[in-house]
């Protein structure tokens, strides 16, 4: 393919950080992870996942039970459906003619069958989105590498160009909904504990996905210079620093990680949630306020993970937990979401780009060596300059 970038539109071809040219998008790409619909679809979705990392059988029949306790079925897919809708809706009322097509990484439907759709329709410049908000091999790349992939599949390399919007981890839509929360949870704990000093007695905790150390240590490109954790844990910090100063009150909070999946020899990102409540009831903590900065909606890592392993762990130890809502379909996170397909179309200059952070707002364009798989390494990707 020609051009710095490949699959994309002319305005991103050269890889601009920030693009400078409207572009006329023909639909939105909604990007999901996917997840099983029913008993029977949990390990074939289960080895979708984690295919070419040798995960034995036994490994996968253990996370199987986390989907089983709902019946087999993720949340994640009825809550795109939502999510889905409540774009079309938001788009409608703008006035904006955009149709929005859904595809998933691991099931169905699928990118791969999105892209069809999409072509049979007529569409051939597309705008995705996709349902992770960080930088990360995980939360960006893959889903870039993904698209490349499905263009290859479906013969459609050459007809359809897919650019992507911005990571968004700072746009006030994505960060509203967290702020609403801090601020409920906190005002739930002292309905429920009268008397309670939320300063010394309660801590709020930032939970994120933990990630491979040398995957978060190359996220975000390499002339930012964000060090250990690198672009994911600045980003989340961040984020959660502006939540606090906006509903926290003075409480003491920290970020945490949760649903670690490798091998004990591999580092990854910590604390754990677990190990910190238990060590903050020890510390004499009462209460908690569980805030999942790093999910989009309340898929089947925030209700097991969070709403029952963590609240267990918290019931154990005599603590009182709080978890607030993730964004899923809050007025203000769709708006968000139009915003940056109006500003990708429309280019938008910076100045006028919303963010609350001072890394934002991100690039519109990935830069060359973003996000590196520690352990595969780079693999064709769009929507980003080829390292």
């Amino acid at each position: 393919m020609s051009g710095l970038v490949p699959a994309a539109s002319p305005a991103s071809i050269d890889g601009p950080e920030h693009v400078t040219r409207p572009t006329a998008y023909d639909a939105i790409l909604l990007a999901s992870f996917g997840g099983p619909e029913g008993q029977d679809d949990v390990i074939p979705f289960l080895r979708n996942v984690t295919r070419g990392r040798g995960i034995p059988e036994e490994r996968l029949e253990e996370v199987a039970h986390h989907y089983r306790a709902f019946g087999g079925v993720s949340p994640i897919n009825d809550q795109n459906r939502e999510l889905k809708a409540a774009l079309e809706a938001e788009l409608a009322r703008r006035g904006i003619d955009l149709p929005v097509i859904w595809g998933n990484r691991n099931w169905d439907p699928y990118l791969r069958d999105a892209l069809v759709e999409a072509d049979q329709a007529g569409h051939r410049t597309l705008l995705a989105i996709a349902t992770s908000a960080y930088s990360s091999y995980s939360s960006c790349r893959q889903y870039r590498e993904d698209f490349a992939l499905a263009l290859s599949e479906t013969g459609l390399e050459g007809t359809v160009t897919i650019d992507k919007v911005r990571q968004f981890f700072d746009h006030p839509g994505f960060v509203q909904p967290f702020i609403e929360g801090v601020a409920e949870g906190l005002a739930e704990i002292e309905r429920r504990l009268p008397g309670i000093d939320l300063v010394t007695e309660a801590r709020v905790l930032f939970s994120t996905h933990s990630i491979p150390t040398g995957d978060a240590d190359k996220s975000g490109p390499d002339f930012r210079g964000f060090g250990a954790g690198g672009a994911y844990a600045a980003q989340h910090l961040a984020v959660s620093e502006v939540v606090m100063t906006e509903s926290g009150r003075g409480v003491p909070w920290e970020l945490v990680y949760q649903s670690r999946s490798g091998p004990p020899t591999q580092p990854w990102l910590e604390p754990d949630v677990n190990e910190r409540i238990e060590q903050l009831a020890a510390d004499g903590v009462r209460a908690i306020v569980i805030v999942p900065v790093g999910f989009v909606s309340d898929h089947l890592e925030v209700k097991w993970d969070l709403d029952t392993e963590a609240a267990e762990t918290a019931e154990e130890h005599g603590v009182l937990a709080v978890r607030v809502p993730t964004p899923g379909t809050h007025s203000a996170y769709v708006a968000g979401l139009v915003d940056l397909i109006e500003e990708r179309r429309d280019a938008r200059p910076v100045a006028e780009r919303k963010s609350v952070t001072s890394l934002g707002p991100w690039y519109d364009v990935c830069r060359p060596g973003c996000c590196e798989n520690a352990r595969l390494g780079f693999r064709p990707a769009v929507a980003g300059i080829a390292p």
